[in-house]
Order: structure tokens, then C-alpha cells, then sequence
């Protein structure tokens, strides 16, 4: 009995040692905006979060829709085809042919539809936000 309670003491005082990890998800669709030039740069949230292999082919669209996903996104197709077909607060991802190392992020209103709030620019390979234009 003693060695039952000895082995549940040290458990509870080991337990209080280790480390927890807490994250935290943007509570918005949209990375947050790009640090001013003297600052350290974008922030951690200002990621793409798309995995590369998701991205769409050079010359092509993907509608994203935050949250969902990648297994669960639509396919790669034409960009005329695929703008009208962004939903709320969904993104429609290109992949300039003559910039393969760029993705541009064209971020749809939450309310409003067909209508884009901001359009973001990220480095491909690292998924860092390089800067922001209106639309």
C-alpha cells in the first residue's frame, strides 16, 4: 500500500515538471498584417498555411476555405472559372507562371460575396507573407 502511494506522489510531482504547449488559432480568416518596415517582420500568424503540395500548379487557382482541411479543398483549375465560385471569407490561391516562387492570396469578404478585401502575397517555398496590396 505504501509503495502504491509513494509511486502516486512522485507521479503527481513529476507531472508538475513537465512542459505544456499551448497554441493558439487566429480567430480570423485573415493572417494578421505584416509588422511596419523598422519592425521585426510578419508575425508568426501572417502565414500562408497552405502545404506545398496543395498549392495550385503555375498559371492556376484554388479556391481555400480557412479551416477546412487540405484533403478536403477543391482542385487546382482556371482562374476565370474558379474567382466566381469563392464563397464568405474564402481565399482564391494563384500561382503566378512567371513568379513560381510567389503565391497570391485574394482574401473574400465575409459578408459581402465576390467581394475581395485584401490581397496578400506569399513566398511559396516558406509560406511567409511578403506583402500586401488593396484590391
Amino acid at each position: 500500500m505504501k509503495k502504491g502511494v509513494l509511486t502516486l506522489i512522485a507521479a503527481l510531482a513529476l507531472s508538475g515538471c513537465s512542459s505544456v504547449l499551448v497554441t493558439s488559432k487566429p480567430t480570423s480568416n485573415e493572417p494578421a498584417a505584416p509588422e511596419s518596415a523598422g519592425g521585426p517582420g510578419p508575425s508568426t500568424a501572417a502565414t500562408l498555411g497552405i502545404p506545398p503540395g496543395h498549392l495550385p500548379a503555375p498559371g492556376q487557382c484554388r479556391v481555400w476555405l480557412p479551416g477546412v482541411p487540405p484533403g478536403h479543398q477543391g482542385p487546382s483549375g482556371d482562374c476565370a472559372e474558379l474567382e466566381s465560385q469563392v464563397p464568405l471569407d474564402g481565399w482564391l490561391v494563384y500561382r503566378p507562371s512567371r513568379s513560381k516562387k510567389e503565391v497570391k492570396v485574394s482574401v473574400y469578404d465575409s459578408r459581402r460575396p465576390n467581394v475581395v478585401v485584401v490581397i496578400r502575397f506569399y513566398d511559396a517555398n516558406r509560406g511567409t507573407l511578403l506583402r500586401e496590396e488593396a484590391p
